[in-house]
């Protein structure tokens, strides 16, 4: 599908992904700034039960565990800009952990278990991950909702997945990209 954001790289959206993990705005992605987003996100998702809140606490766990042990290449606790891109070359390192991120993120949206998700916590998640509500309202929009305003819970799973794929240029989480 032709999403109709031109110019987007997966180098583009790895930059974002970098600023947004560093939570403490230090230059370096460190265990300390995956706990703080966890706990963030954690704290819009309300109306979820603690097996979804478990989830999306180990999805972040297991972020910080492969971003460590695949791209920590001086092995300092610390990753740097540098060393996070490399995983734009990688992607086969980070299948399991992205997939475990989506499953765990589109739970959070759909507290009910009904497969949507309405707008509003859609927005709290992208938001409590750092992005601007702009940006959030544009791809929640190409998702295309429904009268309802809600999206499935496998559509954002499946773009929370493709955003981070190196070999996929016209993605839907290209509006994400500033």
């Amino acid at each position: 599908m032709m999403w109709g954001v031109m110019a987007v790289t997966a180098e583009d959206r790895t930059r974002v992904v970098f600023e947004l993990f560093d939570v403490d705005h230090s230059g370096y992605l460190e265990e300390s700034d995956f706990a703080a987003m966890s706990s963030r996100v954690e704290d819009v998702a309300q109306g979820s039960g603690s097996e979804a809140k478990e989830a999306l606490r180990a999805s972040f766990t297991k972020w910080w565990t492969t971003v460590e042990r695949e791209l920590d290449t001086n092995r300092d606790g610390k990753v740097s800009y540098d060393e996070f891109t490399a995983c734009v070359l990688t992607p086969e390192k980070f299948d399991d952990t992205v997939t475990d991120f989506a499953d765990a993120l589109s739970a959070l949206g759909d507290p009910d278990g009904d497969g949507l998700i309405d707008r509003p916590l859609f927005t709290a998640l992208m938001l409590a991950i750092g992005f601007s509500p702009t940006n959030v309202d544009a791809l929640f929009d190409v998702f295309s909702p429904d009268a309802q305003d809600r999206i499935t819970v496998q559509i954002w799973r499946d773009g929370i997945v493709e955003y981070y794929h190196p070999t996929k240029s016209d993605v839907a989480g290209n509006y994400l990209v500033p």
